[in-house]
């Protein structure tokens, strides 16, 4: 991922899911190989429902 599009992301899973700062440093961390895991990795720690990680998804495609 882009640096933008990176931002972007961060943006909406703060602003429309209200993911914590502190659960999406976590998630960052664990993703720093491979940013694009940042979802599944959401998902795989509970941060995320199955609901959101679709959205999350939905976003990302458009």
């Amino acid at each position: 991922m882009n640096g933008k599009h990176n931002d972007d992301l961060l943006r909406f899973l703060q602003d429309e899911l209200a993911i914590p700062t502190d659960d999406l440093k976590l998630a960052i961390r664990r993703t720093d190989e491979i940013p694009s895991m940042l979802p599944m990795v959401l998902w795989q720690y509970g941060f995320v429902s199955i609901h959101q990680l679709e959205k999350i998804f939905d976003w990302l495609q458009n």
